[in-house]
């Protein structure tokens, strides 16, 4: 009976928030409410929603700092020569955009944290896929699923987790499964450039002149996660056209457009972050990129937790840039509105962890797909557990899948000889699914920073996601991996 009720509580909560009937936030709350008293155990839906909080704690306080500290980051312009490069590549061609998109987010996820490539992406391509009129769940969907492949980095955390749920070396885990992962790679930028294309022959070539002459579209106040204000302040609607004169027209989204006549057009070049804005600290260039590098490496040494790593990072970078008590709370109101409301949708998900959890639903499911798994599969676990992690990660939490239901599939695996180290390979075939997963903190980053609705980005991504996860799994069995 648990079994059915948690799947029927999931199917509700995905199909209200795809068909826009209910936001996020109050499905994430009301429905596993609703649910718990169903199951009779209304009366601990307090306990259920407080461990799930406490739980979550951890993580929420890391996205919060680290939204402030990596909003610094880009206010500071650490990430504009990152951002140039790939800007002048794109340059007016919704191909290259989307293809840049990709280049972008891959690159940005090697930090191993998904908000920080969602933050840093959604800044730079904003302004374009709006100035061009191009769809944001291209750009949504498509950062998604790069991050998702790249989450397979051992300090990204999956990995990690299969290595110790399996008492495993993470490196044995991952470095083989390089080839793998590289073809899941190649696949979100073949899915890029396809989706390029199609965005190209809906909108037709333009010259820059053209594109900087279109009128903005007009912001909409978004019903999901992130609302209008989300990631404002973090540049992403500053859109200027500089010239070899070095002029700049007005951010785009203030109601000004940049004149296409300010300059020699062949000259002219799209600008994600505003190359003039007055938080630019060129004098400390260094000094913040030698602190983030700081940063990630105490975070992939495991110095301290990451909460106090981003917290003793948002700290420093505050009052080393922004000396001035004024400044520093103007950085910090800038990037408030990212602030409360992903940390407000982690302990909504809280309660969505917390009720599946405390009222066994999600045990009883994981018992119930190892065991529909036919006995003569037994030899080809490594395969059934590549296959089982694209459902499982998306409709659980990776700490659920990997310390919950991997040692049960290797466990099942070693009674047919196969070893765990291959099931702790398949097991990360399905991250490429998982970073659109509603369990997941930091796509609401992403989607709150886009102005798009969830559920408008889960039904373009999943597909994706899928075909992408797959291509990694077929090419772990091609290369032997599985």
């Amino acid at each position: 009976m648990l079994t059915i009720l948690g799947f029927a509580m999931i199917a509700t909560f995905l199909v209200l928030i795809m068909t826009k009937k209910m936001s996020p936030i109050a499905a994430l709350v009301l429905i596993p409410a609703l649910f718990c008293v169903a199951v009779g155990q209304g009366a601990q839906l307090g306990d259920y929603v407080i461990e799930g909080v406490g739980n979550l704690a951890p993580t929420a306080a890391m996205l919060m700092f680290a939204i402030v500290y990596f909003g610094v980051m880009i206010d500071v312009g650490l990430f504009d020569p990152i951002v140039r490069g790939i800007l002048k590549f794109c340059q007016a061609d919704p191909m290259r955009i989307v293809v840049g998109t990709a280049v972008l987010a891959a690159i940005v996820s090697l930090d191993g944290d998904g908000s920080t490539t969602f933050m840093i992406t959604v800044s730079a391509m904003y302004p374009l896929y709006k100035r061009l009129k191009m769809s944001l769940v291209v750009m949504t969907g498509v950062a998604a699923t790069a991050n998702g492949v790249m989450n397979t980095l051992p300090w990204g955390g999956p990995t990690a987790r299969a290595a110790t749920a399996l008492k495993l070396d993470a490196s044995e885990i991952f470095v083989p499964m390089i080839p793998a992962l590289a073809m899941g790679l190649l696949a979100v930028f073949v899915l890029a450039y396809v989706l390029g294309l199609r965005e190209r022959k809906r909108l037709g070539m333009l010259t820059l002149d053209e594109a900087l002459a279109r009128e903005p579209e007009p912001e909409t106040v978004s019903t999901g996660a992130g609302g209008t204000g989300a990631g404002r302040a973090a540049g992403e609607d500053r859109l200027v056209k500089r010239t070899s004169a070095g002029g700049t027209g007005t951010a785009a989204g203030t109601g000004t457009d940049a004149d296409p006549a300010d300059g020699d057009g062949d000259d002219a070049e799209f600008q994600g972050l505003d190359p003039n804005r007055s938080t630019l600290r060129p004098k400390l260039y260094w000094f913040n990129a030698g602190l983030t590098a700081a940063l990630l490496t105490a975070m992939i040494m495991e110095l301290m937790p990451i909460p106090v790593l981003f917290l003793l990072g948002a700290a420093l970078a505050l009052t080393v840039n922004f000396p001035h008590m004024p400044d520093q709370r103007a950085r910090i109101a800038a990037h408030a509105d990212n602030v409360l409301n992903v940390s407000g949708m982690v302990f909504a998900a809280a309660v969505f962890t917390g009720v599946l959890t405390g009222t066994g639903m999600v045990d009883n499911m994981a018992d119930w797909v190892v065991g529909a798994v036919p006995d003569a599969m037994g030899p080809h676990m490594a395969i059934v557990t590549g296959l089982l992690s694209l459902p499982l990660t998306y409709f659980m939490s990776n700490d659920g899948f990997y310390f919950g239901v991997l040692p049960v599939l290797a466990e099942a695996g070693a009674a047919h000889g196969v070893s765990p180290l291959e099931i702790a390979r398949a097991s990360l075939a399905g991250q490429a699914l998982h970073m659109s997963s509603p369990l997941v903190p930091a796509v609401y980053v992403l989607v709150g920073m886009a102005k798009v609705e969830f559920g408008d980005h889960t039904r373009f991504t999943v597909k994706w996601a899928i075909l992408t996860s797959l291509v990694v799994l077929a090419a772990g069995v091609l290369f032997g991996i599985m």
